[in-house]
């Protein structure tokens, strides 16, 4: 077992118990995380975003998160998020070492989280999605997994995390224009918000 995952598994079962206490959290569609590798893609509100979703993922889904590179530069928190196994990313700029270790946890048949939104959104309105998510879920055929988080948290009520059906983004003959990604990333976000349940959809 990789030095990561032990320490991931820690760090799981404390953040359990606390989540448990102060959130009552409950997860629906745990069935649809698949095996193997995948894009995790999901709205993002909070810091403890990548929390809830590793523990509605469940234990046995270790997942490297992107995060912005300005976390790596906190004392402590680069400590914990560098033995997470967790990717930098310089969100100024086009950052091609963040592709390139994406693809390799990818390619090594691991999961990879990014929040598509590209930063905190407190509203209920989706942002306007990046395209990167999409772009490698392309290139390397794995499945992109939606989830939606509640993006209000307040203490002592259930949170309600759904996980949505895996699906592809399908390589195609003809090179891709950025509109199209563009629409890729657009449906991606509303795949995710549709999940919400309260919704009423």
């Amino acid at each position: 077992m990789k030095s990561s995952y032990r320490f991931y598994r820690g760090c799981y079962h404390i953040a359990r118990v606390l989540f448990k206490t102060f959130f009552f959290y409950s997860v629906r569609g745990r069935e649809n995380v698949p095996s193997g590798s995948a894009m995790v893609c999901a709205n993002h509100s909070s810091l403890l975003d990548p929390i809830i979703i590793s523990l509605a993922l469940g234990i046995d889904h270790f997942v490297h998160y992107i995060a912005k590179i300005e976390l790596f530069r906190v004392p402590v928190v680069a400590t914990v998020i560098t033995k997470l196994g967790a990717i930098s990313v310089d969100r100024d700029k086009s950052d091609v070492t963040t592709v390139k270790a994406t693809l390799g946890y990818l390619k090594n048949d691991e999961k990879v989280a990014i929040f598509p939104e590209g930063r905190r959104v407190l509203t209920d309105e989706a942002a306007l999605a990046k395209n990167g998510a999409v772009k490698i879920a392309e290139r390397t055929g794995v499945p992109v997994v939606p989830v939606f988080v509640p993006r209000r948290k307040p203490v002592f009520r259930k949170l309600k995390v759904v996980i949505g059906v895996p699906y592809y983004i399908e390589k195609q003959d003809d090179k891709r224009t950025a509109d199209d990604y563009t629409l890729l990333a657009e449906t991606l976000m509303g795949k995710i918000e549709a999940l919400n349940p309260e919704s009423g959809d």
